[in-house]
């Protein structure tokens, strides 16, 4: 007979019972007679009642947490769990049913593996794909540490670990109050025992663009300095300085690209006020990108002229950032 496997899931959640619901019962719809999940639900928020609801109704466990913070509810989760494995999901994201049991294959063919991620497929907000599953391939020497500092961001609900990986590597850094999965991750792959399937494993619901500047300043020092508490001690990994500087720089590229696409929507929308601030933005995260961007003829370029009064307003764009 076939063993069970009992998998602990991860669920940090803050006042969303409407999303956290569908991200439950994704969990609950891969069960099986070879898999059950043990769902541990961190909850910071401050209406616990609706949590305790969605909770109750998916059997789960329902852990109030009083510290702030994603990190604080899923290190409050990872501390009950009691299964073989640990896998995650985000309160807003649902996992597919490919998910799981192609991690499950791989810690079963190589025993020294401790962590598996997978690829995450970007949504809009009603959970609709608006791109191909990412990453779309990775490194071939296996160095998933380096593909990390080069710019990739594993999304967690695509990542599963053996539970012993609290006991070598520790708990999410409850003072990063943004990036704590990417540093927990991070650690992970500097063990060295990390692997991928290609196999597409969590919808990563997507907010509408240019919708959430204060959440992307908030994040940017966080990155900066996950990038440089993983960079700095195994510099030796890049060939010089510019091509370190290239890794630290794609890191912050998403940043960049959300305040230029950001700049071109607000011109197109007749938001001049907007145009500006994201443009004082993108030259904070990138300057040198960004004055060449502004130097010649671009999206970005028309936005900012026209939010200046030296140009005509331009239509809606897209891909502002690239070059």
């Amino acid at each position: 007979m076939n063993k069970v496997r009992i998998v602990s899931v991860v669920v940090p959640t803050r006042d969303r019972p409407q999303f956290l619901d569908p991200a439950l019962a994704s969990i609950r719809a891969l069960e099986g007679p070879d898999l059950t999940f043990e769902i541990l639900v961190g909850d910071n928020g401050s209406n616990h009642d609706a949590t305790a609801k969605v909770t109750q109704a998916h059997g789960a466990q329902h852990l109030i947490v009083t510290t702030a913070g994603a990190g604080a509810a899923r290190n409050a989760a990872m501390r009950a769990a009691t299964g073989e494995f640990l896998a995650f999901l985000d309160d807003d994201d649902v996992w597919t049913e490919q998910h799981v049991r192609s991690h499950l294959q791989i810690f079963d063919c190589q025993p020294e593996v401790e962590a598996v991620f997978g690829q995450v497929v970007m949504t809009d907000p009603n959970l609709r794909p608006i791109a191909a599953p990412i990453p779309y391939d990775v490194r071939l020497d296996g160095d998933h540490l380096k593909m990390m500092l080069d710019g990739y961001f594993p999304q967690i609900g695509a990542t599963m670990a053996r539970v012993g990986v609290r006991d070598v590597y520790g708990y999410f850094d409850e003072t990063l109050l943004a990036d704590q999965d990417w540093d927990w991750q991070l650690r992970l792959a500097r063990g060295g025992h990390m692997e991928h399937v290609t196999v597409p494993c969590v919808l990563f619901r997507q907010r509408p663009s240019g919708s959430y500047d204060a959440l992307v300043l908030s994040r940017i020092p966080y990155t900066r300095k996950v990038f440089m508490r993983h960079a700095m001690p195994v510099w030796r990994k890049w060939r010089s300085p510019k091509e370190w500087l290239h890794s630290y720089f794609a890191t912050l590229l998403g940043f960049y690209t959300y305040f230029a696409d950001a700049a071109v929507e607000r011109a197109a929308r007749g938001d001049a006020k907007g145009v500006r601030f994201a443009v004082r933005h993108a030259l904070l995260v990138f300057p040198f990108r960004a004055v060449r961007q502004l130097v010649t003829p671009t999206p970005l370029r028309a936005a900012f002229f026209w939010s200046i009064g030296l140009g005509a307003r331009p239509p809606a764009a897209q891909d502002a950032a690239s070059d």
